[in-house]
């Protein structure tokens, strides 16, 4: 867990990278410049964003590796009236460690249409739990990729811990991994007592193709109903921008597969890559037109019925809205 001289301290750099960030840097996050070109049915659901508060208010931890641009409740709802979604989930990003208070807090000003997924340690007590539980949290993060962990012992021993601690409250565990990686975990993952999200596509790059090694296996825990896919941020996969074409073979590949355990995401606001800059500098977030994203859903997925099922009724089950 994050000491208290961990959170100062963070706070302190934060607060400084601000003051000094560059002018020509916009603070403020990618709003969709291309409208909704199809029917989005009611309810549907941003199952994956992220909200940076004021970093006085909400201290980013020591250990991050990369320093966001704020993001606010304010620009998150903008971004759905212009999606026409009325639902969304809320991450907790890896620059806050285990203090879920910014995510918390967002969940708050949101209300009933908004949930939540925190980040824990073995330090976290079970009554904590509970208040973010009746806070509107259904699952724990384990966030390898970022983290850098490509050991599969490691990587084993994480996803059991978050599973451990989720199945007393019938929460989700979501993986932020490589491919390589969950292939590399397949037994414990099919064998886990609660169900598992992969985030954005499973960590795919499009370009190895679908026989990429692993993808059979993302394919394989979708098909026998043990984990879903968030279809979100093909930008991370992809090498054909921005109409992300090497991206369709696999979220046709999903669909086949059984999709009743898909979910459709932005991943706004869009967080840089970390690592790319010094921490105490401030990554920009990343440009992205989640207009022009959200109207190649339904050409991967052509069927209206299997798109509700994805925008509306998935997230409605898993989430419990």
């Amino acid at each position: 867990m994050i000491s208290r001289r961990d959170l100062l301290l963070g706070a302190a750099t934060a607060a400084a990278a601000f003051a000094t960030r560059p002018r020509s840097v916009s603070a403020t996050a990618s709003q969709p410049k291309t409208s909704v070109a199809f029917d989005v049915p009611p309810g549907a659901c941003d199952c994956h964003t992220h909200v940076f508060g004021d970093p006085t208010l909400f201290p980013f931890a020591a250990g991050r590796t990369y320093t966001p641009e704020p993001a606010s409740v304010s620009e998150l709802r903008a971004l759905h009236r212009a999606l026409r979604t009325t639902r969304v989930v809320i991450v907790q990003p890896s620059v806050y460690g285990t203090d879920n208070a910014c995510t918390l807090d967002a969940l708050k000003q949101i209300g009933p249409a908004a949930r939540g997924v925190a980040v824990i340690d073995e330090r976290t007590p079970e009554s904590t739990l509970d208040a973010m539980a009746q806070a509107g949290v259904r699952g724990i993060r384990v966030n390898l990729l970022t983290a850098g962990v490509i050991d599969p012992g490691a990587a084993r021993q994480r996803f059991q811990f978050a599973a451990d601690r989720a199945k007393r409250r019938r929460w989700h565990v979501q993986i932020y991994a490589s491919v390589g990686v969950i292939d590399a975990i397949k037994d414990v993952l099919h064998a886990s007592p609660v169900p598992v999200v992969f985030d954005h596509f499973g960590g795919i790059q499009a370009g190895r193709g679908v026989q990429q090694n692993g993808f059979s296996t993302v394919v394989s825990l979708v098909r026998s109903g043990k984990a879903y896919v968030k279809m979100s941020a093909p930008y991370l996969a992809s090498t054909q921008q921005p109409g992300y074409e090497d991206v369709a073979p696999f979220a046709r590949a999903l669909v086949e597969a059984n999709p009743r355990y898909l979910l459709w995401a932005t991943n706004w606001p869009h967080p840089s890559a970390a690592g790319t800059r010094p921490v105490a500098e401030i990554s920009p977030l990343r440009t992205v037109d989640d207009g022009q994203v959200f109207n190649l859903f339904p050409a991967w997925v052509p069927d209206a019925a299997q798109r509700r099922m994805i925008l509306v009724e998935n997230p409605a089950r898993l989430y419990g809205f």
